[in-house]
């Protein structure tokens, strides 16, 4: 059975900041689920790429060479092994497409790190 997905129902089900949740699956790929706020963590991810989605409020992911800031409605895909840092002034609605073994947090392993997801 294919399964038709909304967005918005599917972002009332969480508050938390940070954390993905996994709202559909293509081949090797999640289409995972955050919502943005604040800071997060400086990381890179050295065997996959990512791709962020902004579905609702603004975002700006941090490069050591410059900034990249995405509206509802845009994309950007941060290439393996390239540094970054997401960071939302407001609460921000973000789809990632990215390989089922990307860990959120990268090549670093803190409090904001989220082994295990949950599904939405």
């Amino acid at each position: 059975m294919i399964e038709k997905v909304n967005l918005s129902e599917k972002f009332g089900l969480f508050t938390e900041h940070w954390s993905p949740k996994i709202a559909g699956e293509v081949n090797d790929a999640y289409v995972k689920l955050v919502k943005f706020r604040g800071e997060f963590v400086w990381h890179k991810h050295d065997t996959e790429d990512e791709m962020f989605f902004v579905v609702k409020g603004e975002i700006t992911i941090r490069l050591r060479d410059g900034d990249v800031r995405l509206g509802a409605g845009e994309f950007a895909i941060i290439p393996r092994g390239v540094e970054h840092k997401p960071f939302a002034d407001e609460e921000a609605h973000v789809l990632l497409f990215e390989p089922k073994t990307v860990l959120n947090t990268g090549d670093v392993v803190n409090e904001l790190t989220r082994p295990e997801l949950e599904r939405v």
